[in-house]
């Protein structure tokens, strides 16, 4: 039963790391060694994630020797690549208009195009009031 249970409560946990690191790979930070720290822990239990850590090990170490191989002209237009998806994921989950926001920037731009998809619903309109009558009933 423990057996079990560890086995449970480590791919639960290996797996919702994997996740965020997925999620937080396109952002700058840690998002691959986030992605190895939760394939470690299912690697601890699974021989399948052993399999599969080791492999992206191989091929994450390799994308390394390549770019280290390549002049620097290359090197940059690989980075300006980078930066530019990170950029791009930026804008489309709300970065830049929160932040924008921050600072009192409003501009249309900086909006992202799934606005609608990803941020909150807008509130609800205010109900119309009564409108008194202003006429007085003859007396």
């Amino acid at each position: 039963m423990l057996d079990t249970t560890y086995r449970v409560t480590a791919g639960v946990l290996g797996g919702a790391i994997v996740i965020l690191g997925l999620i937080a790979l396109p952002a700058p930070g840690p998002g691959w060694a986030i992605i190895f720290l939760g394939l470690g822990v299912l690697a601890a239990e699974f021989h399948w994630a052993k399999r599969l850590l080791h492999w992206v090990r191989v091929r994450y170490d390799a994308w390394l020797a390549w770019m280290g191989r390549q002049t620097r002209v290359v090197q940059l237009l690989v980075m300006t690549v980078i930066l530019g998806v990170v950029t791009a994921c930026a804008w489309c989950v709300g970065i830049f208009d929160t932040v924008g926001g921050w600072v009192g920037l409003d501009w249309p731009w900086l909006e992202s195009p799934l606005k609608e998809y990803v941020g909150p619903p807008p509130p609800p309109a205010p109900p119309v009031p009564a409108v008194p009558d202003l006429v007085t009933p003859p007396q």
